[in-house]
């Protein structure tokens, strides 16, 4: 199988508890490497541009205010099938429901404050990707 990259986040609820560095290690435990990372203070447009598929959901403004709340770590992330790679590390949105040793089952404190964000699609890892990174800020 092809190397495949895909986009992460490290939200709010993560960053104010530094845990960057824990979540981080078990993405690359599970064999997945960092190739773009950095700190950001998402604004208020590019989280509903972000989040733009939930515009009409009754969260949605809830999620951008949460969003921008604090810094975040965005993240490329490559390995072979990363996407579902990375959605089986990341656990269960609902950190109830998420697997022992996943991000979510380990950090997350709620389902809305759940530590991390992951691409769901090749195509929609593209565009997330394309919001934060040029391509010379991918170093792999």
């Amino acid at each position: 199988m092809a190397i495949q990259r895909t986009f992460s986040i490290i939200k709010p609820d993560g960053t104010k508890r530094n845990l960057t560095g824990a979540v981080n290690a078990v993405i690359e435990a599970a064999g997945l490497r960092i190739v773009a990372q950095k700190r950001i203070l998402m604004t208020r447009a590019q989280a509903e541009t972000f989040y733009a598929v939930h515009a009409a959901r009754p969260f949605f403004g809830e999620l951008c205010e949460f969003m921008t709340s604090g810094p975040v770590v965005v993240q490329v992330l490559e390995a072979e099938n990363a996407i579902a790679k990375y959605r089986e590390v990341m656990g269960a949105t609902n950190p109830a429901n998420a697997a022992d040793g996943t991000i979510r089952k380990l950090f997350a404190l709620s389902v809305g404050e759940n530590t991390v964000h992951g691409s769901d699609a090749p195509e929609t890892a593209a565009i997330e990707i394309a919001q934060f990174f040029a391509g010379n800020e991918i170093v792999g």
